[in-house]
């Protein structure tokens, strides 16, 4: 499977699974689009990764946390 910034909830998933010591209220967008882009599955234009969708896939890790 091929992760895109579209799939915002998936994203979080992985993130939530391969960070289990971070809590996602309190992630930089630096950070966060920095670990996206190292996600195992990721494959995207690393440009497409503006502030909405970092806010999208943030919301959806601390849905996933909760």
């Amino acid at each position: 499977m091929t992760l895109k910034w579209a799939d915002v909830l998936e994203i979080a998933i992985q993130l939530a699974e391969s960070k289990p010591d971070v809590d996602p209220r309190y992630v930089n967008f630096v950070d966060l689009h920095k670990w996206i882009l190292a996600l195992p599955e990721f494959s995207d234009d690393p440009t497409r990764g503006g502030e909405k969708v970092l806010e999208a896939v943030q919301a959806a890790w601390i849905e996933e946390a909760d």
